[in-house]
C-alpha cells in the first residue's frame, strides 16, 4: 500500500453552530473547531476512485466510499456496507448480507451490483492492484479473466439481489472478510454514463461513504471533504470538513506549526525529538507500523541463485546497532516479515536474526567467494519513498552498504528510483538486489506470506514453502494456521528468500486538548496505528 503523509493538522477555528467535533476512538474531549486540515497521500492523484487505481489515486479518495467491512482503532474486523457474511460448509463461497439503508449521494440507492461491478470493472480494466484479489481474495476465475482468457461473467462474483452478494473462491479463505476491507463500491448507473472520467471531476464525483468532495486542486492533490448528509451507515462523520494538503507532510513543517499554536498533533523525525520530550513529556505518542522493510533478491540469476550468497546477507548485518545509531527512534530489528503485534507473530523466528560475521563470511566461502574475492559489484535498488520510509531506506541503504563491504568484502553501489521503475525493475529483474518495504494490506497473516507465495512480489517459487502457505491459507482452525506459517517463515529463511531488516515506527507529539491514546499498546509499548488513511476513517467518523 501507498504510505500517507507525516503529520495531523488541526486548525483551529471558531465554534460554529452545528458543528461536530472530534469526539472519536481517540477518547478525546470535544475540540472547538469544525475544520481539520491534515497531509495528503503520496500519489499522483489520477482519479478519485480506489478501486480505479490505488497507487496513483487522490488524496483519500477511499474516505468517500464505504468498503464492505473495515478495521477498527485497535484493528477488530468491523461490519461496514455488509451487517453480517456466512461461509458454506466447503469453505468456498461467502454470502455478504448489505444494509439496505445505504444511498449514494445523488440520492440512488446503494446495491450489491455497485459492489459487483467495481470488482468486474478492476478484472478488465487493468487495475494496478488487481494481483491482490487473487492472491488474497482467491476469487475464482480472477486470474484467468485478468489474463484476457476468460469472460468476465466466469468470475466467481454475483450479485445474488440488491443486498445479498455471494464470492466463490478457489481454495477455502477462512480471512476472506479481512480482505474485503478494500472492495469499495463503484457507482454503476454513473460509469455507465461517463466511463473512467466521473472520477476526475468535483462535479461528477458522488459518494458512498460519510464524506463527499467539497474542492479538489490536482495540481498538489490537495482535496477538501465534507460531512456527508446522506450517509445512513456505521461511523458517521464527527467534523464538518477536513482539509488535505500534502504539502504539509514534512515534520519540518508539523512542529513548527504545533510549538506555535497552530497544530494539535505532528509526527517528529528523530532531531525534533529531544525538544518535543523535554517540552511534552505526557504528549509523545510512539506507533508501531505494521510494516516490514527486507531485503529481496534475483533468486533466478547469479550470484543469488545460490542460497549461500542469500544466507550469507542474513548474517553480515547488525540490526541492533542499525536501529540504535542510523535509525534511532524511527524504526526497530526486524527479525520476522511479521512486525510485532501482527497476526501470527513468532518470537521463535525473531531470534535466528543475529549478526555473526564469521558464519556470513563461512557461508559466502561455501558460494566460492571467499573474504569476497570474485564477488560483482551489485547494484541495490532503493525505492524513493514518502512518509516514514523517507527518513528510513536511503539511511539504511548506506549502513548496508558499509556492512557488507566491512563483514563480507562486497562492494555495493546504490541506485535509487522512482516507485514506477523500482517495481518494474522488481517485477521484471532488472534488478539483482532490492530494498523491499511492504506495508500491510489487511490483518492476517496470509496477507505477508502470500507476497512470497507462488511468484507473487518477487516470482518466488519454493515449492516447498508454497505448499505450507497453501494449507495455512485453507485451514480454518486459527492455532493450527499460525502453526503453520511459523512453518513457512522457517522455510522462507533457510531458504535466503528475504533477509528481513526492520520494522519502522512513528512518533508524534499531541496537545493536551487532542489528548488519549490511539489504541491498545502491544508487548513493546507501542500502539498499532500505523496509517493515516485509517486514522481519518476511524477517528474522524464514529
Amino acid at each position: 500500500m501507498t504510505t500517507t503523509g507525516n503529520v495531523l493538522m488541526l486548525k483551529r477555528l471558531p465554534k460554529l453552530a452545528g458543528a461536530l467535533a472530534v469526539t472519536t476512538a481517540m477518547a478525546a474531549p470535544a475540540l472547538a473547531q469544525t475544520t481539520i486540515l491534515a497531509p495528503g497521500q503520496n500519489t499522483v492523484g489520477t482519479y478519485m476512485d480506489y478501486m480505479k487505481t490505488v497507487y496513483d489515486r487522490a488524496t483519500f479518495a477511499e474516505l468517500l466510499q464505504i468498503p464492505i467491512a473495515t478495521f477498527d482503532k485497535n484493528f477488530e474486523l468491523t461490519p461496514m456496507a455488509a451487517e453480517s457474511w456466512e461461509q458454506s460448509e466447503d469453505g468456498l463461497t461467502w454470502t455478504f448480507n448489505l444494509r439496505q439503508d445505504l444511498v449514494w449521494s445523488d440520492g440512488e440507492p446503494l446495491t450489491a451490483e455497485d459492489y459487483v461491478y467495481a470488482l468486474e470493472r478492476a478484472a478488465t480494466g487493468g487495475y494496478d492492484f488487481a494481483w491482490y484479489w487473487d492472491f488474497a481474495g482467491g476469487i475464482a476465475g480472477w486470474a484467468e479473466v485478468t489474463a484476457g482468457e476468460a469472460d468476465v461473467d466466469t468470475l466467481g462474483l454475483e450479485a445474488v439481489d440488491d443486498y445479498t452478494i455471494e464470492v466463490t473462491t478457489n481454495a477455502p479463505k477462512p480471512y476472506l472478510p479481512s480482505v474485503m476491507s478494500l472492495w469499495y463500491p463503484v457507482p454503476k448507473h454513473v460509469v455507465e454514463e461517463l466511463g473512467d472520467d466521473w472520477a476526475l471531476s468535483v462535479d461528477t464525483i458522488i459518494s458512498s461513504g460519510p464524506f463527499e468532495i467539497e474542492s479538489w486542486e490536482k495540481s498538489n492533490n490537495s482535496v477538501v471533504f465534507t460531512a456527508s448528509d446522506s450517509y445512513a451507515g456505521p461511523w458517521p462523520a464527527q467534523i464538518d470538513r477536513l482539509e488535505v494538503d500534502p504539502t504539509l507532510g514534512a515534520p519540518e513543517v508539523g512542529l513548527p506549526a504545533f510549538l506555535a499554536g497552530d497544530a494539535d498533533y505532528s509526527f517528529l523525525n528523530t532531531g525534533q525529538l529531544p525538544v518535543a520530550e523535554a517540552r511534552y513529556p505526557d504528549g509523545i505518542r510512539r506507533n508501531a507500523v505494521f510494516a516490514t522493510s527486507y531485503l529481496s533478491f534475483d533468486m533466478s540469476s547469479e550470484p543469488f541463485d545460490d542460497v549461500n550468497v542469500r544466507r550469507a546477507f542474513y548474517y553480515a548485518i547488525d540490526r541492533d546497532e542499525l536501529t540504535s545509531t542510523v535509525l534511532r527512534d524511527i524504526a526497530i530489528p526486524a527479525g520476522s516479515i511479521l512486525p510485532p503485534g501482527y497476526p501470527g507473530y513468532n518470537p521463535s523466528v525473531v531470534e535466528q536474526a543475529v549478526f555473526d560475521p564469521e558464519m556470513a563470511q563461512q557461508y559466502l566461502a561455501d558460494a566460492g567467494y571467499p573474504d569476497g574475492e570474485g564477488f560483482p559489484e551489485l547494484e541495490i535498488w532503493i525505492r524513493e519513498e514518502g512518509g516514514y520510509n523517507s527518513a528510513i531506506v536511503p539511511a539504511m541503504a548506506q549502513y548496508l552498504q558499509a556492512e557488507f563491504e566491512e563483514n563480507l568484502g562486497v562492494s555495493l553501489t546504490i541506485r535509487s528510483q522512482p516507485s514506477a521503475e523500482w517495481m518494474d525493475g522488481l517485477l521484471n529483474k532488472r534488478g539483482k538486489l532490492f530494498i523491499s518495504p511492504y506495508e500491510y494490506d489487511y490483518l492476517d497473516p496470509s496477507n505477508f506470506y502470500g507476497i512470497f507465495y507462488n511468484g507473487g512480489r518477487h516470482d518466488y517459487h519454493v515449492d516447498a514453502y508454497d505448499e505450507v502457505v497453501a494449507e495455512a491459507d485453507s485451514e480454518s482452525d486459527w492455532d493450527t494456521r499460525y502453526e503453520l506459517y511459523a512453518e513457512a517463515e522457517g522455510i522462507m529463511i533457510e531458504e535466503g528468500m528475504i533477509v528481513p531488516l526492520v520494522h519502522p515506527i512513528t512518533t508524534a507529539v499531541i496537545s493536551e486538548e487532542l489528548g488519549g491514546e490511539a489504541s491498545t499498546p502491544n508487548e513493546l509499548g507501542f500502539t498499532p496505528l500505523d496509517r493515516l488513511g485509517h486514522y481519518f476513517f476511524t477517528h474522524l467518523t464514529k
